[in-house]
């Protein structure tokens, strides 16, 4: 939502600076230039990527669009399930939630996390981790170094993604200058036609120029830099769910498996141990 505003805000600012200059907003409307300019960046980035890399992009872009972050409300909810099903473990041993790591959509347990159960990543990362944890017989620094391989795996194939789409940002002044010479070289043939033609492809020509500098510093790089962050606060997101499996897997208590996961979520999102507790409380286990 607040990126769909914020390009409202960019997209609405430019134009109304340019209706307060007395600019004619028909004269913004060139499609050769659009074409151009848009047809050739799409262009590059398919030469540029793979079809897999291309899905990425587009799941990327999505999702920064509809703001897939991890936010605390979501923390609570994800520690309070493993909570419960550590203090399951603990009661009825290990074995006993093996059907909630099996299938975690029908978990009572795990499948109160919307945010967890719609994420197929997510999900599988931990119960993927959790089985590990249940055959006994990987140590627990084993486990953790294991844990820590797949998110760096994670982050050597979704970080390019957005790296890529910043690639095009950074690409479109220059795409917007091709538009323009190929606009110059259109006006040089128009000469003929009185001051007034001239003008009119001029105005055209620079449309060219305005719109590779907006779609790269309002549009796209912004895109790119809220695609790094989704990314990032994945990222983050994982290293919280591999805290609370290592941290049981050491032998700690679930109470406390739980409050070292919490410590590692970024302090705007991070629920305060007050805040947990009485969450937990609020709701009851499986």
């Amino acid at each position: 939502m607040f990126v769909i505003i914020g390009l409202i805000v960019v997209i609405v600012a430019v134009l109304l600076g340019y209706i307060m200059g007395h600019g004619n907003v028909i004269l913004l409307i060139q499609p050769a230039e659009y074409i151009t300019i848009i047809g050739a960046a799409l262009g590059s980035l398919v030469v540029a990527s793979s079809p897999s890399m291309l899905k990425k992009i587009v799941a990327g872009i999505v999702g920064a669009i509809k703001s897939n972050h991890v936010h605390k409300h979501d923390y609570l909810e994800i520690l309070k399930s493993f909570n419960d099903l550590f203090l399951e473990a603990q009661r009825d041993g290990l074995l006993s939630i093996e059907s909630h790591i099996e299938k975690p959509e029908e978990s009572k347990i795990l499948n109160r996390n919307a945010k967890f159960i719609g994420d197929k990543f997510v999900t599988d990362f931990f119960c993927d981790s959790m089985k590990i944890l249940l055959t006994g017989s990987v140590p627990p620094h084993e486990l953790e170094n294991l844990i820590d391989t797949e998110i760096e795996s994670y982050e050597l194939e979704y970080k390019p993604v957005a790296g890529a789409v910043s690639k095009v940002g950074d690409a479109f002044p220059g795409l917007g200058i091709v538009a323009a010479v190929m606009g110059i070289i259109i006006t040089m043939s128009k000469v003929d036609e009185g001051a007034a033609a001239v003008g009119m492809h001029v105005a055209a020509a620079l449309v060219g120029t305005f719109l590779g500098v907006l779609m790269s510093y309002g549009i796209v790089g912004p895109i790119a830099s809220k695609m790094e962050h989704d990314i990032e606060n994945r990222v983050r997101y994982l290293h919280t769910i591999k805290a609370a499996i290592v941290a049981y897997a050491k032998g700690n208590p679930p109470i406390i498996a739980v409050e070292i996961a919490r410590r590692t979520i970024f302090s705007d999102e991070r629920p305060s141990f007050a805040e947990l507790e009485g969450h937990m409380r609020n709701k009851t286990g499986a």
